[in-house]
């Protein structure tokens, strides 16, 4: 049996299945190959709690932890209006290929909808293909305002 439903963070189970979850994602190479530092297993539940703008979805698949959606409400400024950022998304290796990246969206773009916002966003990698094509096939799309002009680019600059 398949549920995916926004985390409660206050039930451990929730508690454990994103912070699970989420080091799957570290772990695998297309979310840097290495697992999570301790410091950010032991206190990533309690710091998520702290912000309300912060929405988990979660799929479990008999109980066990399958996906997650780590969502974050952000602002459009020339929308005046907000949006849902998808900031981590994951399906565990042995749950991939059932269409449960595909749910989790839906539920993120549910979230969205109730919040009034006028899009979702996420980032991707290159080279992942496989995250680029159910991304597409969901109605994501390259951003760009003017063709001429060309698509957004993702960029960071890490501090400290």
């Amino acid at each position: 049996m398949e549920n995916i439903l926004i985390a409660d963070l206050s039930n451990p189970a929730h508690a454990d299945a994103v912070v699970y979850l989420l080091n799957e994602y570290a772990r695998d190479e297309m979310g840097g190959g290495a697992e999570l530092p301790g410091f950010v297993k032991q206190n990533l539940v309690s710091e998520l709690k702290k912000r309300p703008v912060i929405h988990s979805v979660i799929a479990f698949v008999h109980e066990k932890p399958a996906g997650l959606a780590i969502c974050m409400e952000g602002f459009s400024t020339f929308a005046c209006k907000p949006l849902l950022n998808v900031h981590d998304m994951v399906v565990a290796q042995e749950f991939r290929g059932r269409g449960i990246s595909r749910r989790l969206l839906a539920k993120a773009e549910e979230i969205a909808k109730k919040l009034g916002c006028c899009k979702l966003t996420l980032e991707v990698l290159e080279g992942n293909q496989v995250a680029r094509a159910a991304y597409r096939s969901f109605g994501f799309e390259g951003y760009e305002l003017n063709p001429e002009a060309g698509k957004a680019l993702f960029w960071q600059k890490k501090i400290a």
